[in-house]
């Protein structure tokens, strides 16, 4: 208690002591302003320098106190820009989305004119059996909407698949890039083949043809490969790919190569499918 005492008391002299020293020095410091003599110059050499340098760090509390106010506005504002630019940043994916979904719609309905004698249905792509490749795929439409085994798939490019199997509302497509036999032909000259589908040579861009008769028609890369007339699941005509490369084969008898295909099975968001078969259109003929 006495040692608390002791305390209160000194803090209490040293607070006088600091209470006469600032009146020394207002005094001092009037006399450095007005007076003349030995206070005045006593004062000039001690208490004006200290006056400037109590001002001077004045003024440095004041610049930082500027800077420490500039700095939270410029925070704020870059806390705003960002926010901004995240919304920005969003509607112009939205945007690019819309875009690559507009022009994958329009090629689906130039498809859909230039396979005009064919009734189809639109239909989404929802689930995919291969990370990699749509050789196996999922989509939105199923018995409910028509759709039966067998029915052709087409992508905005050309050829997909086929449909295997049907639910009520769903469908599961298999794609001629896990089918090892699809008839076709080069369609300037209706040279008939087989393409078969390979799901290691997808991965270099293209699928195999082969049993190409090596005859006096000359087939160029860049030739277009349609689906042949004498297929038992394919309609006639639809668009394979394009030949990328050609060889006469051991025998001399035949030639074969590799394929372009014109669907990209590396991306498929939409397609038609079309709602018969080649066998409706073969029982209608007869």
């Amino acid at each position: 208690m006495k040692a608390k005492n002791q305390f209160s008391l000194a803090s209490k002299y040293w607070l006088l002591i600091l209470a006469i020293i600032c009146i020394i020095l207002m005094g001092l410091s009037g006399f450095a302003d007005t007076g003349k003599g030995p206070l005045a110059w006593v004062a000039g050499y001690t208490v004006v320098p200290m006056q400037k340098g109590i001002n001077r760090v004045g003024m440095w509390i004041s610049d930082v106190s500027d800077n420490f106010a500039t700095l939270q506005e410029v925070r704020e504002e870059n806390k705003q820009l960002k926010e901004k630019v995240a919304e920005l940043t969003i509607e112009n994916n939205q945007l690019q989305q819309n875009s690559a979904e507009l022009e994958r719609l329009q090629e689906l309905f130039k498809m859909h004119q230039d396979t005009a004698d064919y009734p189809k249905v639109g239909a989404n792509v929802i689930a995919s059996e291969n990370s990699n490749w749509f050789s196996r795929f999922t989509i939105d439409k199923g018995s409910n909407d028509g759709i039966e085994v067998d029915m052709n798939v087409l992508s905005g490019a050309g050829l997909v698949g086929i449909v295997t199997e049907v639910g009520p509302n769903y469908s599961i497509v298999s794609s001629i890039i896990d089918d090892k036999n699809v008839s076709a032909m080069m369609l300037e000259t209706f040279d008939k083949c087989i393409v078969s589908g390979d799901l290691k040579l997808i991965g270099e861009g293209v699928v195999k043809f082969e049993q190409l008769a090596n005859n006096e028609n000359e087939v160029k890369v860049g030739t277009q490969v349609v689906t042949s007339n004498i297929s038992d699941k394919y309609l006639q005509g639809l668009l394979i790919g394009y030949v990328s490369e050609v060889t006469v084969d051991a025998n001399n008898l035949t030639r074969s190569g590799y394929i372009i295909p014109a669907t990209d099975f590396h991306e498929l968001n939409e397609v038609l499918v079309i709602t018969t078969t080649k066998k409706d259109l073969i029982d209608k003929k007869e």
